[in-house]
């Protein structure tokens, strides 16, 4: 097994190309959503570079880039490795590329060696994890995995372009669905985007499971009026509810005291005017935690208070679920093989819970996953300021290739 290779450095340096025009859609910074110009240019770009790892390169039915690499057993189920290719508006360049580069530097380097296993390898380049065009997120791994439903599909972005439009063809979108028998696991590299891992002094880390996630849209409604005119005590400003509600979903998830964290993300006052009272207000919350009985409790005791603070106000409240994603385990044998592959490569085993969810949460319905974190500095994402070291991305490809060897060694068992 190749371990000295410029692959880690070379699939950092390939994120930062893929940071700037044409593979990004504004101007002085990164973003990338899903079926814009900037993410056809990018996998255009991805796809030469898996045809020059050994791959034959494909986009199936929900617009996802897919190389696939064979392995000696005819038709064996593959080994996924992925990770997505969309971004955030200004977000930064290795949260989800960099996962996707590492897996065509792991076949790379197969190819270099002229390594066939026991199992093919496919990896992909999902297209939407982070929901930043359309109303939803993960449309495309849970696509693959067979967990869409198809009144899912029928989305617009906020240009008023329908999904079926901006696929610009007619697929049947659930046909990128992969049989269950097609597939062994799924591996997916990724930057921690927390900062345990530089606090620790360590390159990367196991995966344990990604934490439930809810998340809730919530419409504040009072009465809008003319702040000069408007007497204090009679007011019912959604505003002044809202921010209430807000520091209530700070306190009450600090209170609990446990990985419950609690997050309002987007607020919106209506009309906007400066001389004139909210009446209207919309804002999201969203909890999270490593156990559904902790963040459903945390979430009910939100919603309780919430609910009063309207009360007492005189306020009209609306809560809707927008999702409930449960807690997605990583498979204990899979975990165990990718310890194996950090001692392999000279790494302390360190296990870790991911707060954020991932394309391998959807995976988890399809076949056992596992997933490797990488250092990312101060633990920064979803900002341009995310930064990877070469190093660590090269520790992270060694333990990769690694666990990929520990898995062949399984089948042929």
């Amino acid at each position: 097994m190749v371990t000295e290779n410029p692959g880690g450095a070379r699939a950092v340096a390939r994120c930062d190309a893929l940071r700037v025009a044409p593979y990004s859609d504004m101007e002085g910074g990164l973003f990338r959503a899903y079926l814009t110009p900037a993410y056809a240019a990018a996998q255009g770009a991805v796809a030469g570079w898996m045809e020059a790892a050994g791959m034959r390169v494909h986009v199936d039915a929900a617009a996802n880039l897919i190389g696939r690499y064979d392995g000696h057993l005819g038709h064996a189920p593959a080994l996924v490795i992925g990770s997505h290719l969309d971004s955030v508006r200004d977000g930064g360049p290795y949260d989800g590329p960099l996962g996707i580069m590492l897996g065509i530097e792991a076949v790379a380097a197969l190819h270099a060696q002229g390594r066939r296993l026991p199992f093919p390898i496919e990896v992909y380049a999902f297209g939407d994890e982070e929901g930043s065009r359309f109303p939803a997120a993960m449309l495309t791994s849970r696509a693959v995995a067979g967990t869409l439903d198809v009144a899912a599909l029928d989305i617009t972005d906020t240009a008023g372009v329908t999904l079926a439009q901006a696929l610009a063809t007619t697929p049947d979108y659930l046909s990128a669905a992969r049989a269950p028998d097609t597939t062994l696991a799924y591996l997916e590299a990724h930057i921690e985007q927390g900062p345990v891992l530089e606090a620790d002094g360590l390159a990367v880390g196991t995966v344990t499971g990604i934490a439930a996630q809810l998340r809730y849209a919530v419409t504040v409604k009072g009465m809008a009026g003319h702040a000069g005119t408007a007497t204090m005590r009679l007011r019912r400003d959604a505003l002044a509810g809202a921010a209430a509600m807000v520091l209530a979903v700070e306190q009450i998830a600090r209170a609990d005291n446990s990985d419950v964290v609690a997050t309002v993300g987007r607020l919106e006052a209506l009309p906007g005017a400066p001389n004139v009272i909210p009446g209207e207000v919309r804002f999201t919350i969203d909890v999270r935690s490593g156990a559904e009985d902790r963040r459903n409790a945390v979430a009910e005791a939100i919603r309780a208070r919430i609910d009063e603070i309207a009360t007492a106000r005189g306020l009209e409240l609306a809560i809707a679920l927008i999702h409930d994603l449960a807690a997605s385990p990583s498979d204990p044998a899979l975990m165990d093989m990718m310890d194996a592959a950090l001692a392999a490569a000279g790494q302390p085993v360190r296990r870790l819970v991911s707060g954020a969810g991932h394309d391998a949460m959807n995976m988890a319905a399809l076949c056992p996953t596992a997933m490797l974190f990488i250092r990312c500095r101060e633990g920064i994402s979803h900002n341009p300021a995310e930064h990877v070291e070469p190093e660590d991305a090269q520790v992270a490809l060694q333990v990769m290739l690694g666990f990929i060897e520990r898995l062949g060694e399984s089948v042929v068992a």
